[in-house]
């Protein structure tokens, strides 16, 4: 294949960034294009867990239980709007569709191999000069009733049958955990984990993306994306044209709008999640905090709390719903004690390119010389740099790394 000496990245998050870091490793030429700015979708306010033993399909047995009791209750973690959308509507029948012990399964085998080198990758930014640091640490995972941690171990069990390793164990009964309440009876730690700053971690990223060269642009509205002899080109609006040997499309929520004209068949939805940070009296909570059966993460972040929550399924570009983050404060209120759930700042919204069958788009399109890297759902944090390190490979040697290959965008 003729060699890459150029290639142009879309998108400033963390998948778009990591690739633009490992394409530089291999001596590529890269520019970076952005709408906005370096995580300004989905890679600032999430809540920064690194945590591959919890990387699983979104689509498993429980959304036939929990989803039409969500349908009903605005105030339930799982939102979808009541109104008339054809490609909402389709893309969440292909959900529902692989919400299957099997499809479960399934999925879970091919996120395997990408989960098992997900921190390694981390690793290789941090000593490569990305001045950033991911944080080894204990999870607390609480529920108010026994029986609410069976579908979480169950699925954790399925996480190790995959081929991870998964070190959860079960907090003896009277060891309290500090800032947990006694409305917190069944409480486990599971180990070998991490977390970020996202937004910080991804700035820093992108600080150093820019010190080896690259030409990073906000303000950048890609317009499309197409092959041209010798290379693809993307139209910016209100830009000249970009040209070089390899375009990687990493748009996070909005790939859609881009994905189409590509090739790309399988329908990336937004799912939006919601984050907002409060302090906590005394010393802070120095680990985070999962409560699964309300489905609420919580971690440290400057001193305070973020809690992050709801999977939203609206438009990427709708404005923020301040009830959501209200509903997310009121499911943890009576979980926690010395917790100010009253006193929030950076209310946040981002949207999470989710994909019906929960597994990536990571790869060649039907276009020569144009890639594609996204639809991780939930994932795309901790995936990141792997994603981008696997898919870096690929367009410099032309060979498709094992643990990208059942990500074949066309698929």
């Amino acid at each position: 294949m003729p060699e890459t000496k150029t290639a142009t990245v879309v998108g400033a998050g963390m998948v778009g960034l990591a690739t633009a870091w490992h394409l530089q490793e291999r001596g590529v030429e890269v520019t970076v294009l952005d709408r906005h700015g370096v995580a300004s979708g989905a890679s600032w306010g999430n809540a920064g867990w690194l945590t591959p033993g919890m990387a699983m399909p979104l689509a498993d047995p429980s959304l036939w239980a929990y989803g039409p009791r969500a349908l009903l209750d605005p105030s339930a973690a799982l939102s979808v709007p009541f109104r008339f959308d054809r490609t909402l509507w389709a893309f969440l029948a292909r959900l529902m569709a692989h919400a299957t012990p099997g499809a479960w399964q399934r999925a879970m085998a091919a996120l395997t191999p990408i989960d098992r080198i997900a921190l390694d990758a981390y690793d290789e930014l941090e000593a490569g000069g990305v001045h950033a640091t991911s944080y080894p640490s204990r999870w607390v995972v609480g529920f108010e009733r026994e029986r609410e941690s069976r579908p979480f171990v169950h699925e954790l069990r399925g996480v190790a049958r995959a081929g991870q390793e998964i070190r959860l164990s079960r907090v003896p009964d009277g060891v309290r955990v500090p800032h947990l309440s006694r409305a917190v009876q069944s409480i486990w730690t599971l180990e070998g984990q991490r977390y970020i700053d996202p937004g910080s971690y991804v700035q820093a990223l992108a600080t150093s993306v820019s010190a080896r060269g690259a030409k990073v642009l906000s303000d950048a509205r890609v317009e499309s994306v197409r092959a041209v002899p010798g290379g693809a080109e993307v139209a910016v609006h209100g830009h000249d044209a970009v040209t070089s040997d390899a375009v990687v499309v990493a748009t996070g929520a909005w790939l859609p709008e881009l994905a189409r004209q590509l090739g790309v068949r399988t329908r990336v939805q937004a799912g939006r999640g919601y984050s907002f940070s409060v302090p906590v009296d005394g010393p802070p909570i120095d680990h985070p905090v999962y409560f699964p059966a309300r489905r609420v993460a919580c971690t440290p972040y400057q001193g305070r709390l973020r809690i992050a929550g709801t999977m939203e399924f609206r438009g990427p570009d709708e404005p923020r719903r301040p009830a959501r983050v209200r509903a997310i404060a009121s499911s943890v209120r009576g979980l926690f004690e010395g917790v100010d759930l009253d006193s929030r700042e950076d209310e946040w919204v981002g949207s999470r390119p989710v994909t019906p069958d929960g597994l990536p788009l990571v790869g060649r399109t039907a276009a020569p010389g144009v890639y594609v890297a996204g639809g991780h759902g939930m994932w795309g944090m901790v995936l990141g740099p792997a994603t981008g390190r696997a898919l870096a490979d690929l367009i410099t040697t032309g060979r498709t790394p094992e643990e990208i290959r059942p990500f074949d965008p066309l698929r």
